[in-house]
């Protein structure tokens, strides 16, 4: 069973919540679980629980769940590209899947209701990203 952390952001927490439920089935599914969850005020304060979450032994990959909905500035693509861009160095430091449930940048609400699925997806990578690593 692979097992498996989960950091999901609170800002727009009426969208996540549906994405982690759904990624929580999703792993039953695939016989992974989701373990153990932190929440974060928002997407770009992913890492540091990222990073919490990989030193756990208890740990075999880390799921991100979040919703960067486009505002009146460039705030949401700054905010997605620091995000992902150090959430890939993490997995890279701690030789883990990290997988990048994060929908956005540049969506309306609606947008982001349509595209729950991501933390589904999110799960999907890392099982098959363990699996493959294991080979």
């Amino acid at each position: 069973m692979i097992r498996i952390g989960a950091v999901v952001a609170e800002f727009n927490y009426d969208i996540t919540s549906m994405m982690l439920g759904l990624a929580k089935e999703h792993a039953k599914v695939l016989d992974s679980e989701i373990t153990k969850i932190i929440t974060v005020p928002g997407v770009f304060d992913m890492p540091l629980a990222i990073k919490k979450l990989l030193k756990d032994d208890e740990i075999d990959a880390v799921i991100t769940i979040g919703a960067v909905i486009e505002g009146a500035t460039d705030h949401d693509d700054i905010v997605v590209q620091h995000a992902s861009r150090k959430i890939a160095d993490l997995a890279l430091e701690y030789d883990k899947p990290v997988g990048l449930g994060i929908s956005g940048p540049g969506m309306t609400r609606l947008e982001a209701h349509q595209r729950v699925e991501y933390g589904k997806r999110a799960v999907e990578a890392v099982v098959k990203m363990c699996r493959r690593l294991e080979e």
